[in-house]
């Protein structure tokens, strides 16, 4: 009903605005290009702004977009002239511009805007960004003012933005589905792909510059990841000279630091980036009780576990105009994030038939680390006609994992040895890309994309484990727990897409998408079949007056299983909740189809509603088995639960999220989400099973600007009860304040933070149920924290005019 009721009032929000098309403002359109006249760059979020001849009131206006390009439409039949404006160039007018109604539209090509000093020293360009940015094929958030996230990480700047939920875990969900790719610069990593939560932890919030949110993905994408893309933009810097940042902070939570530095001589840029961070160790109490109707056992544990972080992140990179049409970028970074975690837990078991009761203490110890050297080199090749370009771009992440566990059991005075095992397991995962991709324009407002890609997935685990001796005290070897798993997935796909304006104000773009699939796993032992996935994906969007746009899109998503989801081998570091992969998982499939309208205000600030819905096939999801007995190699393991995945059957998520900035006057700016959605799972594991739940997160952010230097930002979110195939995941609720000052004019910058600084823990009840047993759950998840961030920006931004050859400049420029 909720989703109908949404339905109605967009379809009806839909035909208003072909009313408000039937008496437009008028048919004109201003198009263009600004760029760097010294750097040949284009210039983001300049300002152009049309006048009519002889008048002094604004007619159009807009901001370039990454490509410096802009479009001013409703203009009326005439004479205009064009102001171009932006902080560090001189302001440029273009005249003469004649809209008729034979040429409606005019593009006046590239403006080469120069440099307003031959030599600008140590100079801090400012400008006010909207937050939100409404693309054709995506939505941008801007999250560079953020004061609250300032001593984060880049999980902190996730839970912020619009669409997208984080719970206290670390867990990552778009528009309610937790399977998303993650890129950094639109590149993938293997660490996201490995432990995408501590990979996040690893980034410090102060290097972010935006985040692109992608929930329906076009055809130059891959199909992976049925929740869509997220795709965060680190800082650069396109400014002639050396320049860079430092940013520190410290907490009784968090403690992170990062540096940058980037020079620029011409058509030469250089960067080089390092960034570490560490979580601090943290008590977490937990608590369970679990029953057994098949066997009458119960099973009680509390205890308590210690959890402490650590990461780092480095990376250089090079872009290198060889000439106004052939271009290089290079990038090489490394990842490095690991943890340690340790417990002590108390176990009470019990059997009523025959009777039985055996107390047991439980420690256990645990390190894992992985690191990644990746590297990427693209070559973008610029032809005579504007817009036709091909690009050629090889990409390789080169991941190693590495794990180590302990674990033994004591008698319940925790005095003599009963059982106990240690593992190693070592990981080596590659993957390899190879793209190509070309654009040719077919008009000045059409442009048709071709592309190929080849993904290439190794990945060989290897894991011996070895037993306690209790009398001895020794740890020896068993070689029926030894695993090698050697996995490898190889996709090849083509694609298609066409951008082209429809009627007066509508815009569109069609893709197609085909990817052919092919797995290996350990000596073919397990087959699993090829498979091929046809992805048809189509956007309409419609602008409509004063500044509103709506958007209806479509797409199919698939969602390939990883190598810990497919990997058989038994986990056994919890002797009474086993890990067991499942090499038998399909691909999950879903369709996406999206009703958006987006406002943006004159005045700032802006609206964006999404009506959603989502339908999966072969829906993944974690599963619990319950065994009175089960035995792995030498051991036999008695009153266990197995945690496994397996396809569910079928998911449908509908709902709505609301997002937008409200600025109540100069000082108070108000950010608000709300996230919606209704969720459907009919079970194909439980026959008749059906789940039906509503569920919603919401945040609210609001900032005071005391002062041209001072800052204040309260964050607050709520996440909602929700409800799996198994049981119940409890609700949890977060906030946040901070105040940061301006330091020697705006160079530097200092803040204090603080997240629930009156609740010690997060506390999350989990109520399963599966057959014939029940888990009741209890976990107090330390949160409260204070910190302090310090910001310093050093050195100077050059702009040298230099001599242009008549050709180089377009006819008519001033």
């Amino acid at each position: 009903m909720r989703f109908i009721i949404c339905l109605v009032f967009f379809v009806t929000l839909f035909f208003n605005g072909f009313s408000q098309q039937v008496k437009p403002a008028g048919p004109g359109k201003i198009k263009g290009r600004i760029i760097d006249s010294t750097t040949g760059q284009p210039i983001e979020y300049a300002t152009v702004t049309a006048f009519l001849k002889g008048s002094s009131n604004v007619a159009g206006g807009m901001i370039t977009d990454s490509k410096g390009q802009f479009t001013i439409d409703n203009l009326m039949i005439g004479e205009f002239i064009a102001k171009i404006d932006f902080i560090g160039y001189n302001t440029k007018t273009r005249t003469g511009i004649v809209i008729t109604t034979k040429q409606a539209v005019v593009n006046i090509g590239d403006v080469l805007l120069p440099g307003n000093s031959k030599h600008l020293k140590e100079v801090t360009v400012t400008g006010a960004r909207n937050f939100m940015e409404n693309q054709l094929d995506k939505f941008v958030y801007n999250v560079e003012k953020d004061v609250t996230s300032q001593g984060g990480v880049a999980t902190d700047i996730l839970k912020k933005v619009p669409q997208v939920s984080v719970d206290v875990d670390g867990n990552v969900e778009l528009l309610g589905s937790g399977n998303v790719r993650v890129f950094i610069n639109g590149k993938p990593s293997t660490m996201f792909d490995n432990n995408l939560v501590d990979a996040l932890q690893a980034i410090p919030a102060s290097q972010i510059k935006s985040i692109e949110v992608i929930t329906t993905p076009g055809a130059q994408y891959d199909a992976q990841g049925t929740g869509g893309i997220i795709n965060i933009i680190l800082k650069d810097n396109k400014s002639q000279g050396i320049n860079g940042s430092v940013a520190l902070s410290g907490g009784t939570r968090l403690e992170n630091g990062s540096a940058n530095i980037h020079a620029r001589k011409g058509s030469l840029d250089v960067s080089a980036s390092l960034s570490g961070n560490a979580q601090l160790k943290g008590t977490t109490l937990n608590s369970s009780e679990r029953h057994s109707n098949a066997d009458s056992a119960a099973l009680f544990q509390k205890g308590q576990g210690f959890l402490d972080k650590n990461g780092y992140r480095g990376q250089i990179g090079m872009d290198w105009a060889i000439t106004k049409k052939n271009n290089i970028t290079a990038s090489l970074s490394y990842n490095n994030t690991g943890n340690n975690s340790s417990g002590i837990t108390s176990q009470q078991q019990y059997s009523y038939y025959p009777f039985t009761d055996s107390s047991t203490v439980r420690n256990a110890s645990n390190t894992y680390g992985y690191n990644s050297l990746d590297w990427s080199v693209n070559y973008l090749k610029k032809f005579t006609k504007e817009g036709q370009e091909l690009s050629l771009s090889g990409q390789s992440s080169n991941g190693n994992g590495r794990t180590w566990y302990q674990q033994n059991q004591h008698d319940s005075l925790n005095s003599y040895l009963l059982n106990g095992a240690e593992g190693h397991n070592k990981l080596m995962d590659k993957e390899t890309y190879v793209i190509a991709d070309y654009a040719h324009p077919l008009s000045k407002d059409a442009v048709l994309n071709f592309g190929m890609k080849g993904s290439f997935s190794r990945i060989n685990s290897y894991s011996d484990h070895s037993l306690l001796n209790p009398v001895y005290g020794t740890y020896t070897f068993d070689s029926s727990l030894l695993d090698n798993f050697n996995y490898s997935r190889d996709v090849y796909a083509v694609y298609a897409s066409a951008t082209f304006p429809l009627f007066t104000s509508f815009s569109m773009k069609l893709g197609m998408r085909d990817e052919y699939t092919k797995i290996s796993l350990p000596g073919d032992t397990i087959a699993v079949p090829s498979y091929n996935s046809f992805i048809p994906s189509v956007v309409i969007s419609r602008k409509l007056r004063n500044n509103q746009t709506l958007k209806i899109s479509y797409t199919k998503r698939i969602q390939r299983a990883g190598y810990r989801q497919l990997n058989p081998f038994i986990d056994a570091t919890d002797p009474v909740n086993l890990l067991q992969g499942n090499p038998y998982l399909k691909p999950e499939r879903s369709d996406v189809v999206e009703l958006s309208y987006y406002k943006f205000f004159d005045k700032g600030g802006s609206v964006l509603i999404t009506l959603f819905s989502r339908n999966t096939r072969d829906d993944e999801q974690t599963y619990i088995l319950h065994e009175d007995s089960l035995r792995v190699g030498n051991t036999l393991y008695k009153d266990v639960t197995i945690t496994t995945n397996e396809n569910a059957g079928y998911q449908h998520v509908n709902g709505v999220n609301i997002s937008g900035t409200l600025a109540f006057s100069q000082k108070l700016e108000v950010r608000g989400n709300a996230n919606l959605f209704d969720k459907y799972i009919v079970s194909e594991l439980v026959a008749g099973t059906t789940i039906n739940s509503f569920n919603y997160r919401i945040n609210v952010n609001a900032t005071y600007q005391f002062s041209k230097t001072l800052v204040a930002e309260f964050f607050g979110n709520f996440n909602s009860r929700r409800t799996e195939i198994q049981g119940k995941f409890p609700s949890f609720t977060t906030y946040s304040f901070a105040v940061r000052k301006l330091l020697f004019k705006n160079k530097a910058g200092i803040a204090f933070t603080t997240t629930d600084p009156f609740n010690k823990y997060v506390d999350q009840a989990t109520d399963i149920t599966g057959q014939n047993f029940s888990v009741i759950s209890d976990r107090k998840i330390p949160c409260r924290s204070f910190g302090l961030s310090f910001t310093w920006k050093f050195g100077k931004m050059e702009y040298k005019e230099k001599k242009q050859e008549r050709s180089d400049l377009n006819n008519g420029d001033e």
